[in-house]
């Protein structure tokens, strides 16, 4: 898919939720794996605990990752390295603006960086440091979902609160609040101002 070089690179796999980003995130380990590459993982911290945690996607694929400081993912990032040659990175959307700095290091220093991210807010706005990650990559992909409304392509992140749509003011994140999500194409996508 992606050509060999002696330099290093960076590749984005964006779209909505449950548009197989993190699928396509984890094939692509599989393969550098099976091609005798040495890989490492990392995921954000969206919370106080660091350690390993896993890379899963929807469909129940996984593999162990290290979990680094979102606001400053470099040095978590660099200091568990061993000379891996493909460094994946999941979640890219709950990392700070440092990630994309983080990432120009690791493909200045010759290695095949993978990131997965979802580059729209339930808003329908661009989710930083996404749109900086898609212009400095050599490679994105950006897939879709299929709208659980009328079964269209969908490319939005519908997030519902108590089956309702959320509300423009609500926070980008919001933690510990029962949502649900569901891909929904550009027509079928709401949210509320009122």
């Amino acid at each position: 898919m992606h050509a060999i070089t002696n330099s290093g690179w960076v590749e984005v796999v964006t779209g909505s939720m449950f548009s197989g980003k993190t699928e396509e995130l984890l094939r692509r380990v599989r393969r550098a794996e099976i091609a005798g590459q040495s890989v490492a993982a990392f995921t954000p911290a969206l919370d106080d605990r660091y350690g390993t945690a896993t890379i899963g996607s929807h469909v129940g694929q996984q593999i162990e990752a290290t979990v680094v400081d979102s606001d400053d993912p470099g040095p978590g990032i660099h200091g568990t390295l061993n000379g891996e040659e493909v460094i994946a990175v999941d979640e890219a959307n709950f990392f700070s603006g440092a990630l994309v700095d983080a990432c120009e290091e690791l493909a200045a220093e010759g290695r095949r960086v993978l990131v997965s991210g979802t580059d729209q807010t339930f808003r329908g706005e661009p989710f930083y440091p996404l749109p900086e990650l898609m212009a400095i990559a050599e490679y994105v992909d950006k897939y879709q979902a299929i709208c659980s409304q009328c079964g269209e392509p969908a490319s939005r992140n519908q997030r519902l609160i108590e089956g309702e749509p959320a509300h423009y003011d609500d926070p980008t994140v919001l933690v510990g609040a029962e949502e649900s999500y569901e891909a929904r194409c550009r027509d079928c996508h709401v949210v509320r101002r009122d």
